[in-house]
């Protein structure tokens, strides 16, 4: 194994802790790293890691998903890939990285101020939107659907994020096979990202108690915002 995919495996190993705490988050962590240590990483390879991250959430606390949010974020979230695709063929990564972190820091400033958004149909499939849309393009969907469940407690937070992911990232995947847009390398590379994946999973095993108990809006909204200066950040810099 070549030491900059040890690097990578330690980066996504850090995301799927972070992930398997606030629900989303791996690619907050491992998208602006990965595209410094190899720009291939992305965004296959860790849509790949993380469809295997919400798998395991999934099964860890499949007792609290939302499902009826799910369905509505699926129903946003299927054309969005659909434009996702289209973004990675036909828009700037820098311009397009700008927008997306505009938005989301735009949500989460006035979530701190007076908005506190909460996961009705018309806002899910807005969410699942932008989710589709963003994910698929630069492997960064999870913080518009998180903010809707900021007020949730922490096993429903994860359980139904990891649930939209499994259908959402699949989506994502399928859509970029279909677009002619995923290579073996990238699959095998994506694979090779599992084991350090699970390491960072299991470690969050025993952290979630620990951390629910201080609230979990706080998390979310530090997490979405930092995810949204990191994509302004890296785009800027691009």
């Amino acid at each position: 194994m070549s030491l900059g995919l040890m690097l990578a495996g330690v980066v996504v190993a850090l995301g799927g802790l972070l992930q398997g705490l606030v629900g989303f988050g791996l690619s907050l962590l491992a998208v602006p790293l990965l595209a410094l240590l190899d720009p291939t990483l992305l965004p296959v390879p860790v849509l790949i890691a993380a469809t295997a991250h919400s798998i395991m959430s999934l099964i860890r606390e499949h007792s609290h998903v939302d499902w009826r949010g799910v369905g509505w974020a699926m129903a946003g979230r299927l054309p969005g890939t659909v434009v996702g695709i289209w973004l990675v063929d036909s828009l700037s990564q820098r311009d397009f990285g700008l927008l997306v972190g505009a938005v989301v820091l735009g949500c989460v400033v006035l979530s701190v101020v007076a908005w506190r958004p909460s996961p009705t149909p018309r806002a899910l499939v807005t969410a699942g939107v932008a989710s589709g849309s963003f994910g698929t393009a630069m492997s960064v969907g999870g913080p518009v659907v998180g903010l809707l469940y900021q007020d949730s407690k922490g096993p429903e937070v994860r359980a139904t994020m990891a649930a939209f992911f499994v259908l959402g990232s699949g989506a994502s995947i399928l859509g970029l096979l279909m677009a002619g847009q995923v290579h073996a390398r990238q699959l095998w590379t994506g694979l090779a990202l599992i084991p350090f994946l699970v390491a960072g999973f299991l470690l969050s095993g025993p952290l979630r108690k620990r951390f629910d108990a201080g609230g979990i809006r706080t998390p979310v909204l530090v997490v979405c915002g930092a995810s949204a200066l990191v994509l302004i950040v890296r785009s800027l810099l691009a």
